[in-house]
C-alpha cells in the first residue's frame, strides 16, 4: 500500500531533498508510482496549475476520486495531482516548492515550519480514529503491563507520540519501558517475528503486526481523539498570492466528500484500486479514519485550551514533543499556521 513512512522526515538537508524529489517526482502516470497526472483544465479554470501532492492514507485517497471525477476542474481551478509512493518525499516536495499543496499530518507540518518552511493548513481533513495502534503480545493486557517491556516504534513520529499518551494514562514515561526506535515497516515485521513485546504502527502495517499469534491492540488512536490529525497544507505564498484559487481547491475538497457520500460503492472502488486493495479491505481500513465535513473542520480549527480535538491546542502539545525528541532545534511558530477562513467561506456559501 505504501513505501517508507506516513510520518516525519528527520532532516531537510539538501541531499535528502534531492533524493526525495527524485524518488517522489521522477516518474509520471498512473498506478502507484510516484508522480502525477493532469487533473484536467478547461476553459472555466483560472490561474497557473496548482500541484497537489498526496500519498497512501485513507484520509487522502479521496483526492484520487477528485482527480478521476475532475472535481477541481468543475470548481474552476487547474489542478495537477502528484501521487507519492513515499510519503516523506511528498513532505520534501512541499518544502522545496515542487508541489503547492500537500496532504500531511500536523506533526509533519510543525516539523517543516520549525525547519523554516512557510506552510499554512487550508483544510482540516481527518483524524486517525483507530488506524494507528499499539499492538502487544498476549502477555500484556494493560498499559501498566508495559513497564519493563520492549516496545518498537518509529522514533519521533505520531505512533511514538500515541505511545507516550497511553503511558501517561498510567503515570508511566518512556523511561519505564525498553523503547526501540525502528522504522515502521521494520517494527511491524520485527514484532510479527517475535522481536518486540509491543509495537506502535499505522495501517496497513497494523495488519502485518496482528499476524503474530496472540497479538492484540492494547490501545489505538480512537482512545485519544484529536491526537493524530491530517490536513491539506499549502505553501504560504500560494495562500497570500492566490486566495481565490485556494478557495476553489477547498470547495473542490468538500465537493469530493459529497461524492463519497452520494456514491459510497463507486468511490470506494476508485480509492481501493489506488491503494492496491479490494473494496472490502479498503472499507475496513477507512473505518479507522474519520473524515471531517466542513462544520466539523471549523470546530477543529477553533482554539480551545485543554481540548485535544482543537488543532491549535494539539499543536501546542506536539511542539514540545518534537523538541524533546531532538527532531527540531526550536518550536514551530503557530501564528498564521491555520487558515479556517476558506472552510468558513464554504459553509457560508453552502449552509
Amino acid at each position: 500500500m505504501r513505501n517508507g513512512t506516513r510520518r516525519i522526515a528527520t532532516t531537510l538537508t539538501a541531499g535528502v531533498l534531492a533524493a526525495g524529489l527524485l524518488a517522489g517526482c521522477g516518474s509520471s502516470g498512473g498506478g502507484s508510482d510516484s508522480g502525477g497526472s493532469d487533473g484536467g483544465s478547461g476553459g472555466t479554470t483560472s490561474g497557473d496549475t496548482i500541484k497537489i501532492g498526496y500519498s497512501a492514507w485513507p484520509g487522502w485517497f479521496p483526492l484520487t476520486v477528485a482527480e478521476q471525477e475532475k472535481v477541481f476542474e468543475d470548481a474552476g481551478v487547474d489542478v495537477e495531482m502528484v501521487y507519492f509512493t513515499d510519503y516523506t518525499a511528498s513532505l520534501d516536495a512541499l518544502a522545496a516548492g515542487k508541489v503547492d499543496i500537500n496532504a500531511q499530518t500536523l506533526n509533519d507540518t510543525l516539523f517543516g515550519v520549525a525547519a523554516g518552511s512557510e506552510q499554512t493548513i487550508i483544510v482540516a481533513g481527518d483524524n486517525s480514529t483507530g488506524n494507528d495502534a499499539i499492538i502487544c503480545d498476549e502477555s500484556i493486557t494493560s498499559v501498566a503491563d508495559l513497564e519493563g517491556k520492549t516496545v518498537g516504534a518509529e522514533e519521533g513520529v505520531v505512533d511514538h507520540f500515541l505511545l507516550l499518551q497511553g503511558l501517561a494514562e498510567e503515570d508511566l514515561t518512556q523511561d519505564d519501558i525498553d523503547f526501540v526506535g525502528v522504522k515502521t515497516d521494520a517494527a511491524a515485521a520485527g514484532f510479527a517475528g517475535g522481536e518486540f513485546d509491543c509495537v506502535g504502527v499505522f495501517a496497513p502495517f497494523t495488519v502485518q503486526a496482528l499476524e503474530r499469534k496472540g497479538s492484540h491492540v492494547l490501545f489505538d488512536s480512537s482512545d485519544f481523539p484529536g491526537v493524530i490529525p491530517d490536513h491539506l497544507v499549502a505553501e504560504t505564498s500560494l495562500v497570500e498570492d492566490r486566495p481565490e484559487d485556494v478557495q476553489k481547491v477547498v470547495d473542490g475538497w468538500y465537493a469530493t466528500l459529497d461524492l463519497l457520500e452520494q456514491d459510497p460503492d463507486g468511490t470506494t472502488a476508485i480509492m481501493a484500486e489506488k491503494a492496491g486493495l479490494t473494496p472490502e479491505e479498503y472499507a475496513d481500513l477507512a473505518g479507522g479514519t474519520t473524515l471531517f465535513d466542513a462544520k466539523t473542520a471549523l470546530d477543529a480549527f477553533a482554539d480551545r485550551a485543554n481540548d485535544p480535538t482543537s488543532l491549535p491546542e494539539m499543536a501546542r502539545r506536539i511542539n514540545p514533543f518534537l523538541l524533546e525528541s531532538g527532531l527540531v532545534k526550536d518550536e514551530a511558530p503557530l501564528d498564521g499556521l491555520f487558515a479556517p477562513q476558506f472552510t468558513q467561506a464554504y459553509v457560508d456559501a453552502n449552509g
